[in-house]
C-alpha cells in the first residue's frame, strides 16, 4: 500500500499523484456506506491493481481542513478573485466566500482583477473596504501585469484554493503566474454578462515555485444554510475584538441597544456597506432557522 494526493476527481474516477508519478484509481464501496466522498486534496492510501498506473484507493488519512463547495481538502489559503469589472463584482458573494474559508481557518488573500477596466480610484476604495477589515488584497490585470509578481509569491509553497465565480480571470491569471499550466481560458457573454465556465473540475496544479493551486470551478451563488446566525459574526474579522464588549452577551449586532458593533459602524471603523450586507446573511439565517423549527 502507498500513499498519495488526489490530484484530480473525473467521473467516479481519482488520480492519485505519488511522487511524480499518477495513478487512475476507483474508490472502494466503503465511502458510500460511512458518506465519506474522496475530495481533490485529500492524502489516499492506494493499493496497485496488475494493469499499469491504475490503483483502488482503500483509506482517505484525516484532514486537516476541507470546504465543500469548491470540495477541496487540506487547503493551506484561499485566494479568492473577483473582477472590479466585466463581470461586476458582487460583495454579497465575496462575503460568502470569505465566510466559508474563514470557517475552516484559512489564511485569505482577496484579489481583485481586471483593474485595467475601471479607474483607479474605484479598485482602491473596493480594495481599502477589505483591507480595513483585516485582509490582505491584491490588485491585479494580466493585460498590465500588475500584482502578478505578488500573487505568484503569496503562492510560494503553499497549497492554495484558487476560487471566485466565473468569468473574473482565474485561469488567466493562473497561466500568468506560471506560464506552463496553459489553461483553457474563456470569454464574457455579452447577454448575460457573466462568465463562461472554462474549469469543469477541480484540479491540484504544482507550480514553479514550490506550491501547489487548485484551480476550481466558478459559482454564481453559495449557500451558507449550515450556519447557525449567531455564529456568523465570528466569521467577520473586523469583528473579533468588539464581539464581547456589547451590553447584552450573546449580541446579535443587529436588534440590541448599546452595541459595540453598531458604535464601531457609526464611527466609521467598520464599513457601513459591509456590515448592511451582514445584517442581509444573518436575517438569511435566521429565517431558515425559523422555518426548521416550524417543521
Amino acid at each position: 500500500m502507498i500513499v498519495g494526493t488526489i490530484v484530480k476527481g473525473i467521473a467516479g474516477f481519482y488520480y492519485v499523484r505519488v511522487d511524480d508519478k499518477v495513478y487512475e484509481c476507483k474508490a472502494k464501496g466503503k465511502f458510500r456506506n460511512i458518506n465519506l466522498i474522496p475530495y481533490v486534496g485529500d492524502k489516499a492510501e492506494i493499493t496497485l491493481l496488475n494493469e499499469e498506473n491504475r490503483g483502488s484507493i482503500v483509506n482517505i488519512l484525516p484532514r486537516k481542513n476541507y470546504l465543500i463547495r469548491p470540495p477541496v481538502a487540506n487547503v493551506d489559503q484561499a485566494v479568492i478573485v473577483f473582477a472590479v469589472k466585466n463581470p461586476n463584482v458582487n460583495l454579497q458573494l465575496l462575503d460568502r466566500f470569505l465566510i466559508l474559508a474563514e470557517e475552516q481557518g484559512l489564511e485569505i488573500v482577496i484579489c481583485f482583477n481586471k483593474i485595467d477596466l475601471e479607474e483607479e480610484k474605484v479598485c482602491k476604495e473596493l480594495a481599502a473596504i477589505y483591507k480595513k477589515a483585516g485582509y490582505k488584497t491584491i490588485l491585479s490585470s494580466t493585460v498590465s501585469n500588475e500584482g502578478i509578481l505578488e500573487l505568484k509569491e503569496a503562492l510560494a509553497d503553499k497549497t492554495t484554493v484558487f476560487a471566485g465565480p466565473s468569468g473574473v480571470g482565474k485561469s488567466s491569471l493562473l497561466n500568468a503566474i506560471d506560464t506552463s499550466l496553459k489553461l483553457a481560458t474563456g470569454m464574457i457573454s455579452e447577454k448575460i454578462k457573466r462568465g463562461k465556465h472554462t474549469t469543469r473540475h477541480v484540479e491540484l496544479l504544482p507550480l514553479d515555485n514550490g506550491g501547489f493551486v487548485l484551480d476550481t470551478p466558478g459559482f454564481s451563488s453559495l449557500s451558507l444554510s449550515h450556519l447557525d446566525s449567531m455564529k456568523l459574526q465570528d466569521y467577520y474579522r473586523e469583528f473579533v475584538p468588539y464581539n464581547n464588549a456589547c451590553k447584552f452577551i450573546p449580541c446579535s449586532h443587529i436588534h440590541e441597544p448599546q452595541c459595540k458593533i453598531k458604535e464601531m459602524v457609526e464611527e466609521g471603523l467598520i464599513d457601513f456597506e459591509r456590515y448592511q450586507r451582514y445584517k442581509s446573511l444573518y436575517n438569511e439565517l435566521e429565517s431558515n432557522e425559523q422555518r426548521r423549527w416550524k417543521k
